[in-house]
């Protein structure tokens, strides 16, 4: 019996480090503007939803990217954490808080991923802008 609980447990914490991995590197590629890196940590086919100050964001994460790569998140004031992961069999949900994106901006990711050919990867980036004001990124 307590053969069968230590092999649970340690493959709930390599599933939960993964899923981490994962989303931090999509926050890692966000802050420095590394579009590669949030393309790797997205399913090719993964779309982003949201509202930035009235202006609805319902794109493929190659739009993401390019906005990434253009306008990195980190202007010396960004930070971002994991707040909570849950995970059943090869679906997981992640919430990510992020604050002082572009200097002001906060925002609640939710996260969904998929383990795809024994990846984790995220495949829809669902957001909400809760506080400060966008610069322009047209």
């Amino acid at each position: 019996m307590a053969q069968a609980i230590s092999e649970t447990t340690a493959t709930t914490l390599d599933d939960y480090d993964a899923i981490c991995r994962a989303v931090q590197l999509c926050l890692d590629g966000e802050a420095t503007g590394n579009a590669g890196k949030v393309r790797e940590s997205f399913h090719e086919d993964a779309r982003m939803f949201g509202s930035l100050g009235g202006e609805r964001y319902d794109v493929p994460v190659s739009e993401l990217a390019e906005m990434v790569a253009s306008a990195p998140a980190d202007t010396g004031h960004y930070r971002s954490r994991i707040l909570s992961v849950q995970q059943t069999g090869d679906a997981a949900f992640v919430t990510v808080a992020e604050e002082g994106y572009w200097g002001t901006v906060s925002f609640l990711d939710y996260l969904s991923l998929a383990r795809i050919g024994g990846n984790w990867k995220i495949v829809n980036k669902l957001f909400a802008h809760t506080g400060g004001e966008p610069p322009d990124l047209g």
